[in-house]
This record gives structure tokens, sequence and C-alpha cells, in this order.
């Protein structure tokens, strides 16, 4: 009975509650909706800049691009096949002319501070390169086919330089930093190079740090179905079936009453922790789908 209902609770929680967007994005997975009509959700977020801000990261509350509201938007580019929209034009315009002399891309621009935001977003100078969000974006850009013009211009070579040397330098912090490794190594062309950095990220996935086996584990931790969502993922390799199993059967047994998920870190406001509700219940639900436990 919970599988049978969770998507129709879900509908309910997304229509009631939910931000534009991710009623589109719901209605694109679960209801045959098309994909323009994301795309065109996604729209009002963009600046003339061609980056994206607006909240669209619902923890930064400011108008301005950012480089993770960036992130967010190629992931919902990614989810529907949109790399061939003209939404992309800008993106790329943003990041040519965000990315640093020596490579990187910044993980936030002062512009964060002036606006309410996240205590882990505050940003104390500009021009400092991490590899979050510029693992992910690269990576993403990399694995999509529609538009390729861009791939060997200097600025998208200083980045693939600038991941290469983290990789290759150092272990993950964490899991977003992990995140930003698996996105990169999958896709980047040097495949005996990926190889070797991929082997060390393996070690540090199935380590103390790495994957949370334990869906009961409280706090700020990271768990199976985060790092594989679908079967497909490139962590699925290293989690056993049946930790899989008890993840989603732990995922739908946290549905809330209202049919949303709950956040598991501090919202930075009542809009905010409304709006990340409505990401993570599509995001969930695609999980659940993926796994063939929506019916």
């Amino acid at each position: 009975m919970r599988e049978r209902d969770a998507l129709e609770r879900a509908g309910s929680f997304i229509y009631s509650h939910a931000r534009l967007l991710d009623r589109k994005r719901f209605a694109y997975h679960f209801e045959g909706g098309a994909a323009e009509e994301v795309l065109r959700a996604l729209r009002p977020y963009q600046n003339e800049d061609g980056g994206f801000g607006h909240a669209l990261e619902p923890d930064m509350r400011g108008p301005h691009s950012q480089p993770v509201a960036t992130e967010t938007a190629l992931l919902v580019i990614r989810d529907v096949g949109g790399f061939g929209s003209d939404l992309l034009d800008g993106g790329i315009r943003y990041l040519r002319s965000l990315t640093l002399p020596g490579g990187g891309l910044p993980r936030a621009t002062t512009e964060v501070n002036r606006y309410p935001h996240a205590p882990w977003w505050t940003t104390e100078q500009d021009g400092v390169p991490s590899i979050n969000p510029t693992g992910s974006i690269i990576g993403m850009l990399l694995e999509q086919q529609e538009r390729t013009d861009f791939l060997l211009e200097d600025w998208f070579q200083k980045n693939v330089s600038f991941l290469w040397e983290n990789v290759e330098q150092g272990l993950p912090g964490d899991y977003h930093d992990a995140v930003q490794w698996i996105s990169f190594l999958q896709h980047v062309p040097d495949r005996d190079r990926a190889g070797k950095a991929l082997s060390r990220l393996d070690a540090w996935l199935t380590g103390p740090n790495g994957i949370e086996t334990n869906p009961l584990a409280e706090g700020y931790v990271h768990k199976v179905l985060d790092y594989a969502p679908t079967p497909e993922s490139y962590a699925a390799k290293l989690v056993s079936e049946q930790d899989v199993e008890k993840h989603l059967d732990w995922l739908l047994s946290t549905q809330q009453e209202d049919g949303g998920w709950a956040l598991t870190f501090p919202a930075v406001s009542p809009a905010g922790e409304q709006e990340w509700r409505g990401w993570l219940t599509v995001e969930n639900l695609k999980t659940l789908k993926a796994y063939g436990r929506l019916s």
C-alpha cells in the first residue's frame, strides 16, 4: 500500500506546495509533461550575464548569478535532455567569464553575502577556485553531445586542467567533493588517466568517510541513495543489493504526512525550506521510479 500511494500523495504535495519549476519537473517525469515546459519554468532564473540566480538554489536567496545555481540549472537541463536549448548559450557565456585565470570556478561570489543565505555559503573573497561546483559543471558539459563547439576553448581547458590537478593530488573532503570527482572522471576523455583516479575514489567511497550504509544514521550524512540514486549511477557498483533495498524501504518510510519529504539540514527560511522540499520530493520519486518502487 505504501508504494502504491506514494506517488499520489507526493503529487498532491507538489501541486499544493512546490514552486512552478518543480511542478513542471514532476509533470515531466510522472505525467508525460513536455521538456520545453520545464525549460520555460527555468528561464526566469537566468540573468542577463547568462548565469542563474534568484534562489534557484534555495540556500542562496539573492538575485545574482552564482556558480552553484548555474550548476542546478544544468542539472535541470540535463534531466530533460535540453542541452540544445538557447539557455545553454547564456550559461556558457557566464561560465567563460567566471573561469579564473588559473582555471576553476569559485564556490560562490561575495555577492551571496548581500542577501539571506545558508551560513556555509558565506564567502570572504572572490577569485578562489573550488572543485565544487567546477567538477559537476565540467562533467555535465563533457557528457552532453548537443553542444561541443566550446570544448576546446581556453576557458574550458583551463577548468579541465584545474580538475586534473585536484583529483590527482588529494582525496575528496566530503560527499560534495566526491560527486564533483564522479561527474568529471566519468566523462573526461582520457580514460586511462581517469581510471587511476577512480580507483582511489572507490577506496574513499567504501571507506569510513564515504557511503553511509546505515539507513538510520542521523545528522548530515550521505547514504546509499545519495550516491546511487539510480541503478546506473557510478557508485551503484560499490553497494550491495541488500543495502539498496534497505535504503529504498527507509526512503518510503520517511515520506511525510503531507506527501513530501523533509530536509535533513537547516533551512534559510520557510520559503527556502518549502522550495527545497519540492525539489527533494521530485528527486526522491525519481529514485523510487528508477528502482521500480513506484507502481
